[in-house]
């Protein structure tokens, strides 16, 4: 007769736990699987089975019982571990979303939106564009690398209550200005030039006032700006290269940083 004991069954539930805390909170802040679209079923239930998979290959896991204020706090870290590299993620395809709506608003589609399932109204290129970040993320096989890099993060940053570097978060903070700046960079090639016809209208439009800005600005913006973007997409793909690389790179960086000293 095999008799287990209450120390056995909570070893085995705090390996099952810890771990499950920091994969649940990254997919819940994570883009593609984080999508309010996505049922709450298939999120907890990949949760758990990666949860289940790495378990096994984890360090010692410290002696706290699961229901103490010790344990209350290792499982805040696990999840502020886990949201922090999936805000981290988040942040690489906000970039090219950014420079969708910056490329729209010049374009005259701003008006042009789409509503998504979670009830938010984007634009239709900034939807576009995300929509191809995630196909090319998935083709490159990025979504292993980053469960490759949330498993091994267990051993940089074992579970335990030795606290974080709050250096980490402010690591994180200052990457959120690359939403601004390579959105900015990938957009403005269409920008500038689409800012330089709209003066060159504007002075039209002063020198001929017969010839209205809404009747001729606006198609002419609109196809001017469908021939660029078509340029603008034969480098689209050495773009994502580069962010897709910083991107993971950065998350490594992250979770070494996040480390405490």
């Amino acid at each position: 007769m095999v008799e287990l004991t209450y120390a056995q069954l909570h070893a085995w539930l705090v390996a099952f736990l810890w771990p499950f805390m920091r994969i649940s909170a990254f997919l819940m802040a994570a883009p593609l699987l984080g999508h309010s679209a996505v049922p709450a079923r298939v999120k907890v239930g990949l949760s758990a089975l990666l949860a289940a998979a790495v378990a096994p290959g984890l360090p010692p896991m410290p002696e706290a019982p699961v229901w103490s204020w010790a344990g209350l706090g290792i499982i805040v870290e696990q999840t502020l571990i886990g949201a922090a590299m999936g805000l981290a993620l988040r942040v690489m395809f906000s970039v090219v979303q950014a420079a969708g709506e910056y490329i729209g608003l010049q374009m005259g589609l701003a008006f042009a939106t789409f509503l998504t399932p979670d009830g938010v109204n984007t634009v239709v290129l900034s939807r576009i564009f995300n929509t191809i970040t995630l196909m090319m993320f998935l083709a490159v096989n990025g979504h292993l690398i980053v469960i490759d890099i949330l498993a091994s993060s267990f051993h940089t940053l074992p579970i335990g209550y030795t606290g974080l570097n709050p250096g980490g978060m402010e690591l994180l903070v200052r990457y959120g200005g690359t939403i601004f700046a390579s959105g900015l960079l990938l957009a403005l090639p269409l920008v500038a030039a689409l800012l330089i016809i709209n003066l060159s209208l504007g002075i039209l439009n002063r020198s001929a006032p017969q010839l209205t800005v809404f009747s001729v600005g606006f198609p002419t913006s609109l196809t001017l700006g469908l021939l660029l973007l078509t340029v603008l997409m034969t480098d689209f793909g050495r773009f994502l290269q580069q962010l897709f690389g910083g991107g993971l790179l950065f998350l490594q960086q992250l979770v070494e940083t996040l480390a405490p000293l």
